[in-house]
């Protein structure tokens, strides 16, 4: 009977995954080679294992790239509208080496803001501006407002 519920039990860990069964299937015949398990050769496992690592690698390498490309421009923002730095930021950037730089459609983003920003800010964009007014409405309103102040003062003072 006891070696019945300790059975049980052990069935029962097995199931929930905290091991305790590996006695069991050493005894069933099964081999602890991993490359048997997969139905391979041990040097075709081993090649695999090596393309596995290689592709984790270059997956890794990838993404590294990715976070610095984000880092640089979050810095270049924030070099923009003058915000503090993050050393976050700068620290992906080293790790992925001194070769980061903007994708180039976020490089053509940023530069065709650049533009847009310092084309209204030149004289020649501010006098676009003024073409783009009705002139006549600033006249108009000119004129109110002359007329009111002229108005205001006469109240104001007997001798006009």
């Amino acid at each position: 009977m006891a070696f019945f519920v300790k059975n049980m039990i052990s069935n029962q860990v097995k199931n929930l995954g905290f091991g305790g069964g590996s006695e069991e299937k050493k005894e069933e015949g099964g081999t602890s080679d991993p490359a048997a398990a997969q139905g391979m050769t041990r040097e075709e496992y081993e090649e695999y294992q090596k393309q596995m690592i290689e592709e984790k690698m270059e997956r890794d390498a990838a993404f590294t790239q990715k976070k610095a490309e984000r880092a640089c421009l979050r810095v270049h923002l924030r070099d923009k509208y003058r915000l503090p730095k993050s050393e976050i930021d700068e620290t992906q950037i080293q790790l992925a080496g001194d070769d980061v730089d903007l994708p180039e459609d976020l490089r053509k983003m940023v530069d065709e803001d650049q533009d847009e920003e310092e084309e209204k800010d030149s004289i020649l964009g501010q006098l676009q501006n003024l073409q783009n007014m009705d002139l006549e409405t600033i006249k108009e309103k000119a004129q109110a407002t002359f007329t009111e102040i002229k108005q205001s003062a006469e109240q104001k003072c007997s001798v006009m």
